[in-house]
């Protein structure tokens, strides 16, 4: 099979999958992705989770009025520029965030036990390596 034809079922199959999987979110997605981001990268501005998250300043200072609200986000003034503050995960934040992604890992153990053969499962941990080689691929390739 060729590697165009590979990569639009893979593309095609992750997109089922992630969207399956966040199924089972109970905090709304874009909620969680901001959650997600500040616990990876650390404190950050309502203006660079915008830009991380590729959307308007003005919408990402909506989902973090609703985490200030729920306290799940905290905000403290920016160490070098009194003009901006730094919003960090609280710890009912990080507790939030751990359930989700326990929600998630959970669907997702409980359907390869009950889809999924012995050799099926063996075959799908060597496939995450692979998948987690592709996504480490700088986007530089060679074209």
């Amino acid at each position: 099979m060729e590697a165009a034809a590979v990569a639009a079922e893979l593309r095609t199959a992750m997109g089922k999958l992630t969207r399956r999987v966040k199924h089972e979110d109970r905090i709304p997605h874009g909620q969680v992705a901001v959650l997600g981001v500040l616990d990876r990268d650390g404190a950050m501005t309502t203006s660079d989770l915008a830009t991380d998250q590729r959307v308007r300043p003005q919408s990402m200072a909506r989902v973090v009025g609703l985490l200030l609200e729920q306290g799940l986000v905290t905000r403290r003034a920016h160490p070098t520029d009194g003009r901006k503050s730094l919003l960090e995960l609280s710890d009912a934040g990080r507790a939030a965030l751990e359930a989700e992604r326990g929600r998630r890992a959970g669907w997702l153990a409980m359907a390869i036990e009950a889809e999924l053969t012995q050799d099926e499962r063996e075959l799908l941990a060597r496939s995450a390596a692979l998948m987690e080689r592709l996504a480490a691929r700088r986007q530089d390739l060679p074209g």
